[in-house]
């Protein structure tokens, strides 16, 4: 979600540190766009991933699902002004976190950015990137967790795993100063969500029935759409400002996800037999997962191959490698965000046009960057693993993670929320 310059060139260190300038004139198309890309980003968590999520879960846990997302969005925008941005974007500390004290509450931060706009608006534009994380990583535990260790974990999570990874890759942290590129969060957001669902899945264990028909299709696509929509904020408005390099972010954006959602349809069809909505909608999400880290690198040529390439690993992730192995990945947080997140990345270093973001990958003489991309992945992997499993079993300790299973049979609605999503 770093990307930049006032020049339409994409700078990801320099984007990454705020620099706030008490004197300076107003740029107001800046200010608008950036306005309008959080307010983006705000409306693919609420409504859009609790629509899509919640059409995919059982009926009788479609409320609790919906939950998830909306108190994450609540839970991590406290966390985050209190603390995140500060670990996040604070003055580097080994290259690992920034300073947990700079920026308590937002303290200290005013006047206008290098890009013309209020300081202030980037603490709102990267906290909608810490809420959709974190409620990402709820899809893989619906129908089986607590809502109270849910909340506990939420809490945690947003302090202790996704700062770090943010700072590591946007706030002047190694993987920044290795120089590794994530125009828009492919490690910080997609991998790092995939991995911690993939972890708690297994922590968490099988649900008493595996077996999901989604309850409400059309819901479904509703929030797949919302979340296309809303991803031209998370993806554009990672150039932060209104330039050329978010103009390549929005269209990249487009023919990724056209390309996925193709892609995902064609082999569904030869695969099962029939191309489902839910299918095609799975395609979608993979598209825009796997064009994030890329967005403002690459050209038309490489937007296409990262498209079609993360549509095809993502459906064997979840049509293969999932039932083969067993974990109960409720909604397919790995099987989507993870692997097309994985691939993306690794792809960007491999695609990236100097002609489009000013960062060359292996086709443009440097496979170096790759090496510096796959880094960037295992780094995420091996962190986002290891501390969201030891959060997991704090949790357990405190509060247990899972309902019992009566109620789980009865439905976690009826359970945690005393409702029902469809009174007939």
């Amino acid at each position: 979600m770093r990307g930049l310059g006032l020049l339409g060139i994409s700078i990801p260190l320099l984007a990454s540190i705020p620099v706030f300038a008490a004197e300076g004139k107003l740029d107001t198309g800046n200010t608008a766009w950036m306005l309008t890309a959080s307010a983006l980003v705000v409306f693919m968590t609420v409504p859009g991933l609790a629509l899509f999520y919640g059409g995919l879960d059982k009926t009788k846990s479609i409320l609790n699902t919906i939950a998830m997302s909306f108190s994450a969005f609540a839970v991590v925008t406290l966390t985050w002004v209190i603390i995140g941005y500060s670990i996040a974007y604070g003055d580097d500390i080994a290259g690992f976190i920034g300073n947990p004290f700079q920026y308590i509450l937002a303290k200290g931060i005013s006047g206008l950015n290098d890009a013309g706009y209020p300081a202030l608006l980037d603490v709102m534009f990267q906290l909608t990137f810490a809420t959709i994380t974190t409620a990402l990583v709820s899809g893989s535990y619906v129908g089986r967790m607590k809502f109270s260790a849910w909340l506990i974990f939420a809490v945690l999570w947003s302090i202790i795993v996704y700062p770090p990874i943010a700072h590591w890759v946007w706030g002047g942290g190694f993987l920044a100063n290795d120089g590794a590129l994530d125009f828009a969060g492919g490690t910080v957001v997609h991998i790092n969500a995939g991995i911690a669902g993939l972890v708690g899945a297994l922590i968490l264990g099988r649900r008493k029935d595996t077996t999901l028909i989604p309850n409400n299709v059309p819901l479904v696509a509703l929030g797949a759409g919302i979340l296309w929509f809303g991803w031209f904020g998370f993806n554009a408005g990672s150039a932060l400002a209104a330039n050329e390099t978010a103009v390549w972010a929005m269209l990249n954006t487009t023919v990724a996800t056209s390309t996925a959602a193709l892609t995902w349809m064609i082999i569904e069809w030869l695969h099962a037999g029939k191309p489902t909505v839910v299918g095609i909608s799975s395609g979608i999400i993979a598209g825009l997962v796997a064009i994030t880290p890329a967005a403002g690198f690459v050209n038309i040529i490489g937007d296409i191959f990262i498209g079609a390439i993360a549509s095809i690993l993502a459906y064997f992730a979840v049509a293969v490698l999932k039932p083969k192995f067993g974990y109960d990945d409720a909604l397919d947080v790995f099987g989507i965000h993870g692997v097309a997140g994985i691939v993306g990345a690794i792809l960007t270093g491999v695609f990236a046009d100097p002609n489009v973001g000013g960062s060359a990958g292996l086709l443009y003489g440097n496979p170096g960057q790759v090496i510096v991309q796959i880094k960037g992945v295992v780094a995420t992997i091996v962190y986002s693993g290891v501390l969201t499993a030891i959060i997991l079993l704090v949790v357990k300790a405190i509060v247990g993670l899972r309902v019992s299973e009566e109620e789980e049979v009865e439905g976690i609605d009826s359970s945690q929320h005393g409702e029902k999503a469809y009174n007939i």
